[in-house]
């Protein structure tokens, strides 16, 4: 039996806390078709090879598709029965959102609509940035804040939410 349920997940956790690794394992103990939505965006040399690097790792079975701004409409269209679709990450579409000047607010608000009515299972990741110091610049603060609300709307329109670190999932709600 595996733990995924056709509901609203939501793992949170630092920067390789092995958040990405355990929800990709919810998916494959799934046996549902697996559909990694990626928001990232690769920005420089770097960035291009983490996203090469994760592919990799996911291998074949998984079906990546790339969002990097309209996250609700996009799982709008992907959701169905019998699929699981992992969302990596929240933080890097808040990153885009502000980037773009969008309105995050509006965005917050139509994704955890339209995660109240997908069919299938979603698991959302996205990195927890608000344990450690206040950030010195205007917009470092400004993500912060942003990241915060976001998580405690997705935290309260999920099923089951879980903390991760060092590897260890910590399961918060559900």
């Amino acid at each position: 039996m595996h733990l995924l349920e056709r509901k609203v997940t939501f793992i949170l956790g630092g920067a390789r806390s092995g958040k990405s690794s355990f929800a990709e394992g919810l998916v494959e103990a799934s046996g549902w078709e697996a559909i990694y939505l990626a928001t990232g965006r690769a920005w420089d040399d770097e960035m291009s090879e983490r996203i090469g690097h994760h592919k990799a790792r996911r291998g074949s079975r998984w079906c990546t598709v790339e969002e990097p701004i309209d996250l609700a409409g996009k799982l709008e269209s992907l959701a169905g029965e019998d699929k699981a679709i992992l969302v990596d990450c929240l933080t890097l579409w808040l990153t885009n959102l502000m980037m773009a000047e969008r309105n995050i607010d509006a965005e917050v608000a139509r994704l955890t609509n339209t995660l109240s009515h997908l069919s299938g299972a979603v698991i959302l990741v996205s990195n927890e940035v608000g344990l450690g110091i206040v950030p010195e610049n205007r917009m470092a603060r400004e993500f912060r804040d942003h990241a915060g609300r976001l998580h405690q709307a997705v935290a309260a329109a999920a099923a089951t939410v879980y903390f991760v670190a060092a590897g260890l999932p910590l399961k918060m709600k559900g």
